[in-house]
Protein backbone atom coordinates (compact mmCIF):
# COMPACT_ATOMS: atom_id res chain seq x y z
CA UNK A 1 0.00 0.00 0.00
CA UNK A 2 1.73 3.08 -0.88
CA UNK A 3 2.43 5.40 2.09
CA UNK A 4 -0.12 8.26 2.72
CA UNK A 5 0.08 11.26 1.20
CA UNK A 6 -1.58 14.94 2.62
CA UNK A 7 -1.25 16.68 0.05
CA UNK A 8 -2.36 14.63 -2.41
CA UNK A 9 -5.76 13.94 -0.39
CA UNK A 10 -5.94 17.64 0.23
CA UNK A 11 -5.84 18.43 -4.04
CA UNK A 12 -8.43 15.27 -4.29
CA UNK A 13 -10.49 17.18 -2.23
CA UNK A 14 -10.08 20.23 -4.12
CA UNK A 15 -10.85 19.12 -7.20
CA UNK A 16 -13.74 16.92 -6.53
CA UNK A 17 -15.43 20.75 -5.53
CA UNK A 18 -13.22 22.66 -8.73
CA UNK A 19 -15.61 20.29 -10.93
CA UNK A 20 -19.13 20.88 -9.20
CA UNK A 21 -18.37 24.54 -9.12
CA UNK A 22 -17.17 24.68 -12.63
CA UNK A 23 -14.09 26.17 -12.21
CA UNK A 24 -11.75 27.39 -14.72
CA UNK A 25 -8.62 25.99 -15.49
CA UNK A 26 -6.64 29.04 -14.67
CA UNK A 27 -8.25 29.00 -10.66
CA UNK A 28 -7.92 25.41 -10.52
CA UNK A 29 -4.28 25.45 -11.32
CA UNK A 30 -3.63 28.94 -8.82
CA UNK A 31 -5.44 27.35 -6.29
CA UNK A 32 -4.13 23.38 -6.49
CA UNK A 33 -0.57 24.42 -5.80
CA UNK A 34 1.03 26.88 -3.63
CA UNK A 35 1.91 30.31 -4.52
CA UNK A 36 5.21 30.15 -2.54
CA UNK A 37 7.60 27.28 -0.70
CA UNK A 38 10.47 27.79 1.49
CA UNK A 39 13.39 25.10 2.70
CA UNK A 40 16.03 25.40 4.38
CA UNK A 41 18.63 23.85 6.70
CA UNK A 42 18.89 25.15 10.50
CA UNK A 43 22.60 24.61 12.01
CA UNK A 44 22.19 24.05 16.01
CA UNK A 45 24.94 24.15 18.04
CA UNK A 46 24.05 21.09 20.68
CA UNK A 47 24.19 21.40 24.76
CA UNK A 48 27.95 18.49 24.09
CA UNK A 49 29.18 21.21 21.79
CA UNK A 50 28.86 19.48 18.25
CA UNK A 51 26.88 21.24 15.81
CA UNK A 52 23.05 19.16 14.45
CA UNK A 53 21.43 20.25 11.12
CA UNK A 54 18.06 20.16 11.01
CA UNK A 55 15.55 20.91 7.72
CA UNK A 56 13.07 23.64 8.03
CA UNK A 57 10.39 24.89 5.85
CA UNK A 58 7.02 27.11 5.56
CA UNK A 59 4.59 27.18 2.46
CA UNK A 60 1.88 29.58 1.55
CA UNK A 61 -0.95 28.25 -0.10
CA UNK A 62 -2.89 31.11 -1.12
CA UNK A 63 -3.42 35.01 0.03
CA UNK A 64 -5.84 36.12 -2.00
CA UNK A 65 -8.14 37.39 0.83
CA UNK A 66 -5.48 38.56 3.10
CA UNK A 67 -2.27 37.57 4.81
CA UNK A 68 -0.91 34.47 5.37
CA UNK A 69 -1.62 32.91 8.64
CA UNK A 70 -0.56 29.01 9.84
CA UNK A 71 0.84 26.61 11.91
CA UNK A 72 3.87 25.70 12.81
CA UNK A 73 5.09 21.75 13.81
CA UNK A 74 8.24 20.45 15.56
CA UNK A 75 7.86 16.78 14.40
CA UNK A 76 9.99 13.83 13.68
CA UNK A 77 7.41 12.51 10.73
CA UNK A 78 6.70 16.63 9.58
CA UNK A 79 6.96 17.27 5.76
CA UNK A 80 6.72 19.70 2.98
CA UNK A 81 3.97 17.25 1.93
CA UNK A 82 2.27 17.98 5.40
CA UNK A 83 2.73 21.40 5.22
CA UNK A 84 1.60 21.78 2.25
CA UNK A 85 -1.77 20.20 2.95
CA UNK A 86 -2.44 22.19 5.78
CA UNK A 87 -1.50 25.34 4.09
CA UNK A 88 -4.22 24.72 1.65
CA UNK A 89 -6.21 23.19 4.58
CA UNK A 90 -5.68 26.48 5.94
CA UNK A 91 -6.64 28.62 3.07
CA UNK A 92 -10.06 27.19 3.00
CA UNK A 93 -10.82 27.44 6.85
CA UNK A 94 -10.15 31.19 6.96
CA UNK A 95 -12.37 31.28 3.94
CA UNK A 96 -15.09 29.05 5.39
CA UNK A 97 -15.03 31.60 8.83
CA UNK A 98 -15.14 34.51 6.63
CA UNK A 99 -11.87 36.14 8.15
CA UNK A 100 -9.65 37.94 6.12
CA UNK A 101 -6.58 35.42 5.78
CA UNK A 102 -4.83 32.92 3.42
CA UNK A 103 -3.12 29.73 4.64
CA UNK A 104 0.16 28.98 5.58
CA UNK A 105 2.07 26.17 7.10
CA UNK A 106 5.53 25.01 8.05
CA UNK A 107 7.54 22.82 10.38
CA UNK A 108 11.33 21.67 11.62
CA UNK A 109 12.13 18.07 11.50
CA UNK A 110 12.73 17.71 15.30
CA UNK A 111 11.70 16.33 18.12
CA UNK A 112 11.45 18.36 21.07
CA UNK A 113 11.11 15.41 23.32
CA UNK A 114 15.17 14.89 23.07
CA UNK A 115 15.80 18.38 23.03
CA UNK A 116 17.07 20.81 25.62
CA UNK A 117 15.55 24.35 25.88
CA UNK A 118 18.43 25.85 24.47
CA UNK A 119 18.54 23.85 21.56
CA UNK A 120 14.54 24.92 20.79
CA UNK A 121 15.10 28.33 21.41
CA UNK A 122 18.18 28.29 18.52
CA UNK A 123 15.47 26.60 16.34
CA UNK A 124 13.19 29.31 16.95
CA UNK A 125 15.32 32.07 16.20
CA UNK A 126 17.20 30.51 13.10
CA UNK A 127 13.75 29.76 11.80
CA UNK A 128 12.78 33.68 11.81
CA UNK A 129 15.82 34.21 10.54
CA UNK A 130 15.82 32.42 7.25
CA UNK A 131 12.29 33.60 6.59
CA UNK A 132 12.52 37.39 8.07
CA UNK A 133 12.16 38.82 4.75
CA UNK A 134 9.01 36.56 3.63
CA UNK A 135 7.05 36.62 7.29
CA UNK A 136 5.38 39.16 9.31
CA UNK A 137 2.06 40.77 10.85
CA UNK A 138 0.77 41.73 7.11
CA UNK A 139 2.24 38.98 5.26
CA UNK A 140 2.61 35.63 7.23
CA UNK A 141 1.46 34.93 10.78
CA UNK A 142 2.80 32.24 12.86
CA UNK A 143 0.97 30.23 15.08
CA UNK A 144 1.40 27.19 17.37
CA UNK A 145 0.40 23.47 15.84
CA UNK A 146 1.64 19.69 17.50
CA UNK A 147 4.28 20.19 19.77
CA UNK A 148 5.01 23.74 19.71
CA UNK A 149 4.23 25.81 22.88
CA UNK A 150 3.49 29.43 23.08
CA UNK A 151 7.12 29.63 24.71
CA UNK A 152 8.40 28.66 20.94
CA UNK A 153 6.08 31.61 19.88
CA UNK A 154 7.51 33.96 22.53
CA UNK A 155 11.23 33.02 21.21
CA UNK A 156 10.24 33.61 17.42
CA UNK A 157 8.53 37.24 18.12
CA UNK A 158 10.91 38.10 20.37
CA UNK A 159 13.72 37.37 17.29
CA UNK A 160 11.46 39.25 14.76
CA UNK A 161 11.65 42.11 16.57
CA UNK A 162 15.43 41.93 16.94
CA UNK A 163 15.22 41.98 13.27
CA UNK A 164 12.95 44.77 12.42
CA UNK A 165 14.11 46.57 15.24
CA UNK A 166 10.61 47.26 16.53
CA UNK A 167 7.57 45.71 18.64
CA UNK A 168 5.70 43.67 16.14
CA UNK A 169 3.27 41.57 18.47
CA UNK A 170 1.40 40.32 15.28
CA UNK A 171 3.76 38.48 14.08
CA UNK A 172 2.74 35.23 16.11
CA UNK A 173 -0.27 33.70 17.46
CA UNK A 174 -0.67 31.61 20.75
CA UNK A 175 1.14 33.72 22.92
CA UNK A 176 1.34 34.10 26.45
CA UNK A 177 -1.56 36.61 27.44
CA UNK A 178 1.08 38.11 29.59
CA UNK A 179 3.60 39.07 26.65
CA UNK A 180 0.96 40.34 24.49
CA UNK A 181 -1.28 36.81 23.76
CA UNK A 182 -5.07 36.57 23.68
CA UNK A 183 -7.73 36.19 26.39
CA UNK A 184 -9.34 32.79 24.89
CA UNK A 185 -6.52 31.67 22.52
CA UNK A 186 -6.12 29.06 24.55
CA UNK A 187 -9.81 27.58 24.53
CA UNK A 188 -10.43 28.76 20.88
CA UNK A 189 -10.09 25.79 18.81
CA UNK A 190 -11.98 23.29 20.95
CA UNK A 191 -14.46 25.71 22.50
CA UNK A 192 -15.38 26.50 18.47
CA UNK A 193 -15.60 23.23 17.90
CA UNK A 194 -18.43 22.71 20.72
CA UNK A 195 -19.95 25.85 19.58
CA UNK A 196 -20.74 24.20 16.56
CA UNK A 197 -21.87 20.80 17.88
CA UNK A 198 -24.28 23.21 19.98
CA UNK A 199 -26.15 24.12 16.74
CA UNK A 200 -25.63 20.31 15.23
CA UNK A 201 -27.11 18.71 18.87
CA UNK A 202 -30.13 21.23 18.29
CA UNK A 203 -31.01 20.84 14.65
CA UNK A 204 -30.76 17.28 15.36
CA UNK A 205 -33.12 17.90 18.64
CA UNK A 206 -30.85 16.08 20.64
CA UNK A 207 -30.19 17.28 23.97
CA UNK A 208 -26.23 17.25 24.79
CA UNK A 209 -27.10 16.07 28.69
CA UNK A 210 -28.38 12.70 26.62
CA UNK A 211 -25.35 12.48 24.39
CA UNK A 212 -21.64 10.79 24.95
CA UNK A 213 -18.38 11.33 23.37
CA UNK A 214 -15.20 9.72 22.32
CA UNK A 215 -12.00 11.90 21.97
CA UNK A 216 -9.07 10.79 20.06
CA UNK A 217 -6.29 12.88 21.15
CA UNK A 218 -5.55 14.83 24.77
CA UNK A 219 -3.51 17.79 23.23
CA UNK A 220 -5.00 21.39 24.23
CA UNK A 221 -7.63 20.78 21.47
CA UNK A 222 -9.23 17.73 22.71
CA UNK A 223 -9.19 19.04 26.73
CA UNK A 224 -11.12 22.13 25.87
CA UNK A 225 -13.26 20.44 23.49
CA UNK A 226 -14.17 17.98 26.32
CA UNK A 227 -14.11 21.10 29.11
CA UNK A 228 -16.96 22.72 27.32
CA UNK A 229 -18.61 19.68 25.96
CA UNK A 230 -19.07 18.48 29.84
CA UNK A 231 -20.07 22.23 30.39
CA UNK A 232 -23.17 21.79 28.06
CA UNK A 233 -24.18 18.60 29.33
CA UNK A 234 -22.39 16.17 27.59
CA UNK A 235 -20.33 12.72 28.63
CA UNK A 236 -17.15 11.83 27.30
CA UNK A 237 -16.77 7.84 28.26
CA UNK A 238 -13.33 7.48 26.37
CA UNK A 239 -9.69 9.80 25.24
CA UNK A 240 -6.66 8.56 23.33
CA UNK A 241 -3.28 9.74 23.35
CA UNK A 242 0.42 8.91 22.20
CA UNK A 243 3.15 7.54 25.04
CA UNK A 244 5.99 8.31 24.54
CA UNK A 245 7.48 6.00 26.78
CA UNK A 246 6.17 3.29 24.95
CA UNK A 247 6.54 4.96 21.34
CA UNK A 248 2.54 3.85 21.02
CA UNK A 249 -0.82 5.37 21.76
CA UNK A 250 -3.45 4.14 24.19
CA UNK A 251 -7.08 5.01 25.12
CA UNK A 252 -8.62 5.20 28.45
CA UNK A 253 -12.08 4.32 28.96
CA UNK A 254 -14.62 4.69 31.82
CA UNK A 255 -17.89 4.19 31.37
CA UNK A 256 -19.54 6.64 33.64
CA UNK A 257 -17.17 9.39 32.20
CA UNK A 258 -14.02 10.47 32.62
CA UNK A 259 -13.18 13.36 35.03
CA UNK A 260 -11.33 15.87 32.82
CA UNK A 261 -9.57 17.36 36.15
CA UNK A 262 -7.63 14.06 37.13
CA UNK A 263 -7.02 12.83 34.06
CA UNK A 264 -5.14 16.37 33.28
CA UNK A 265 -3.08 15.93 36.48
CA UNK A 266 -1.80 13.26 35.53
CA UNK A 267 -0.58 14.47 31.83
CA UNK A 268 2.34 15.25 30.90
CA UNK A 269 3.39 18.78 28.60
CA UNK A 270 2.96 16.71 25.54
CA UNK A 271 -0.92 15.60 26.49
CA UNK A 272 0.95 12.16 27.09
CA UNK A 273 -1.57 10.22 30.16
CA UNK A 274 0.09 8.14 32.42
CA UNK A 275 -1.16 4.69 32.44
CA UNK A 276 -0.20 3.61 35.77
CA UNK A 277 -1.54 6.36 37.22
CA UNK A 278 -4.98 6.12 34.42
CA UNK A 279 -5.67 2.28 36.09
CA UNK A 280 -5.10 3.79 39.35
CA UNK A 281 -8.14 5.70 38.71
CA UNK A 282 -10.12 3.19 37.71
CA UNK A 283 -9.60 3.73 33.69
CA UNK A 284 -9.81 0.77 31.06
CA UNK A 285 -6.70 0.99 29.28
CA UNK A 286 -7.41 0.17 25.61
CA UNK A 287 -5.16 0.01 22.40
CA UNK A 288 -5.03 3.65 21.37
CA UNK A 289 -7.20 2.22 17.99
CA UNK A 290 -9.93 1.43 20.58
CA UNK A 291 -11.17 4.92 20.03
CA UNK A 292 -13.32 4.85 17.16
CA UNK A 293 -14.87 1.78 17.78
CA UNK A 294 -16.93 2.64 21.28
CA UNK A 295 -20.62 2.58 21.66
CA UNK A 296 -21.16 6.56 21.67
CA UNK A 297 -23.33 9.50 20.22
CA UNK A 298 -20.42 11.78 18.82
CA UNK A 299 -16.35 10.93 18.01
CA UNK A 300 -13.88 13.60 18.22
CA UNK A 301 -10.63 13.01 16.06
CA UNK A 302 -8.81 15.64 17.71
CA UNK A 303 -5.00 14.62 16.95
CA UNK A 304 -3.85 14.21 13.66
CA UNK A 305 -4.40 13.53 9.70
CA UNK A 306 -5.36 10.08 8.22
CA UNK A 307 -7.07 8.87 11.58
CA UNK A 308 -10.19 7.76 10.18
CA UNK A 309 -9.36 5.56 6.79
CA UNK A 310 -10.90 2.67 4.73
CA UNK A 311 -9.33 0.27 7.08
CA UNK A 312 -10.98 1.20 10.14
CA UNK A 313 -14.35 2.93 9.46
CA UNK A 314 -16.30 -0.34 9.73
CA UNK A 315 -16.23 -0.61 12.41
CA UNK A 316 -17.35 2.71 13.54
CA UNK A 317 -20.31 2.16 15.98
CA UNK A 318 -23.79 2.27 14.58
CA UNK A 319 -24.65 4.54 17.69
CA UNK A 320 -22.51 7.49 16.45
CA UNK A 321 -24.55 10.36 14.53
CA UNK A 322 -21.76 12.86 14.59
CA UNK A 323 -18.02 13.16 13.54
CA UNK A 324 -16.60 16.52 14.74
CA UNK A 325 -13.34 17.09 13.23
CA UNK A 326 -11.19 18.72 15.69
CA UNK A 327 -8.03 17.73 13.64
CA UNK A 328 -6.57 18.62 9.85
CA UNK A 329 -7.42 15.76 7.39
CA UNK A 330 -8.48 12.98 9.81
CA UNK A 331 -10.93 11.33 7.60
CA UNK A 332 -9.64 10.01 4.60
CA UNK A 333 -11.65 10.21 1.07
CA UNK A 334 -12.40 6.65 0.70
CA UNK A 335 -13.72 6.17 4.38
CA UNK A 336 -15.53 9.66 3.87
CA UNK A 337 -17.39 8.31 1.13
CA UNK A 338 -18.95 5.17 3.67
CA UNK A 339 -19.49 7.88 6.09
CA UNK A 340 -21.53 9.36 3.81
CA UNK A 341 -23.27 6.13 3.20
CA UNK A 342 -23.94 5.57 6.60
CA UNK A 343 -25.94 8.88 6.60
CA UNK A 344 -23.30 9.90 9.72
CA UNK A 345 -23.88 13.39 10.34
CA UNK A 346 -19.93 14.90 9.66
CA UNK A 347 -18.59 18.59 11.16
CA UNK A 348 -16.04 19.12 8.70
CA UNK A 349 -12.39 19.95 9.75
CA UNK A 350 -12.35 22.82 8.18
CA UNK A 351 -15.44 24.56 9.53
CA UNK A 352 -15.00 22.13 13.32
CA UNK A 353 -11.65 23.38 14.15
CA UNK A 354 -11.69 27.13 12.50
CA UNK A 355 -11.83 28.41 15.99
CA UNK A 356 -8.00 28.47 16.25
CA UNK A 357 -7.68 30.62 13.24
CA UNK A 358 -10.73 32.79 13.95
CA UNK A 359 -8.87 33.50 17.17
CA UNK A 360 -5.42 33.76 15.85
CA UNK A 361 -7.34 36.72 13.47
CA UNK A 362 -8.50 38.18 16.80
CA UNK A 363 -4.85 38.10 18.34
CA UNK A 364 -2.91 39.16 15.51
CA UNK A 365 -5.96 42.65 15.66
CA UNK A 366 -5.29 43.06 19.11
CA UNK A 367 -1.13 43.16 18.51
CA UNK A 368 -1.74 45.27 15.46
CA UNK A 369 -3.28 47.70 17.47
CA UNK A 370 -1.58 47.02 21.02
CA UNK A 371 -5.59 47.06 22.33
CA UNK A 372 -6.36 43.65 24.21
CA UNK A 373 -10.16 42.20 24.42
CA UNK A 374 -10.99 40.61 27.73
CA UNK A 375 -11.96 36.84 27.88
CA UNK A 376 -15.62 37.29 27.80
CA UNK A 377 -15.47 39.68 25.08
CA UNK A 378 -13.10 36.73 22.56
CA UNK A 379 -15.18 34.28 23.13
CA UNK A 380 -18.02 36.00 22.38
CA UNK A 381 -17.22 36.94 18.90
CA UNK A 382 -15.61 33.81 18.65
CA UNK A 383 -19.29 32.04 18.88
CA UNK A 384 -20.60 34.46 16.70
CA UNK A 385 -18.34 33.62 14.21
CA UNK A 386 -18.63 29.76 14.43
CA UNK A 387 -22.11 29.89 14.99
CA UNK A 388 -22.58 32.10 11.92
CA UNK A 389 -19.93 29.85 9.41
CA UNK A 390 -22.26 26.33 10.80
CA UNK A 391 -25.38 27.74 9.92
CA UNK A 392 -24.21 29.66 6.25
CA UNK A 393 -22.53 25.87 5.59
CA UNK A 394 -25.88 23.70 6.74
CA UNK A 395 -28.18 25.96 5.05
CA UNK A 396 -26.11 25.39 1.65
CA UNK A 397 -26.56 21.52 2.65
CA UNK A 398 -29.84 21.43 3.13
CA UNK A 399 -30.82 23.43 0.41
CA UNK A 400 -28.85 21.88 -2.28
CA UNK A 401 -29.03 18.11 -0.41
CA UNK A 402 -25.03 18.21 -0.17
CA UNK A 403 -22.50 17.02 2.10
CA UNK A 404 -21.69 19.23 4.76
CA UNK A 405 -17.88 18.89 3.96
CA UNK A 406 -19.03 19.84 0.39
CA UNK A 407 -21.10 22.19 1.44
CA UNK A 408 -18.03 23.74 3.36
CA UNK A 409 -15.52 23.50 0.67
CA UNK A 410 -18.35 24.89 -1.92
CA UNK A 411 -18.20 28.06 -0.01
CA UNK A 412 -14.98 27.70 0.92
CA UNK A 413 -13.23 27.79 -2.37
CA UNK A 414 -16.19 29.39 -4.14
CA UNK A 415 -14.70 32.82 -2.19
CA UNK A 416 -11.29 32.33 -2.52
CA UNK A 417 -11.49 31.57 -6.33
CA UNK A 418 -13.61 34.96 -7.16
CA UNK A 419 -11.02 36.75 -4.71
CA UNK A 420 -8.34 36.12 -7.46
CA UNK A 421 -10.57 36.62 -10.07
CA UNK A 422 -10.99 40.09 -8.40
CA UNK A 423 -7.26 40.75 -8.24
CA UNK A 424 -6.77 40.06 -11.80
CA UNK A 425 -4.77 36.69 -11.20
CA UNK A 426 -6.60 34.88 -13.50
Amino acid sequence: MPAFNPFEMARSQFLKVAEQLELENSVREILLTPLREYNFSIPVRTDDGNFKIFRGFRVHHNDALGPCKGGLRFHPEVSIDTARAQAMWGTWKAAVADIPLGGANGGVICDPHNLSPSEQEQICRKWVRQLARDIGPKRDVISPDIMVSPQHMIWMMDEYEVLEGERRAGITAGKPVRLAGSMGKEESTGYGLVYALREVLYDMNLNPSNTTACVQGFGNVARNAIKLYHEIGGTTICVSCWDQQDQTSYAYKKESGIDLNELKRITDRFGGINKEKARDLGYEVLPGEAWIEQDVDILIPAAMENQITDDNVDIISDKVNIIAEGADGPTTPAADKKIEERGIFVLPDLLANAGGAICSYFEQIQGNINYFWPKDEVLGKLDVKMTSAYYKVSELAEKNKLYMRDSAYIIAVGRVAQACRDRGWV
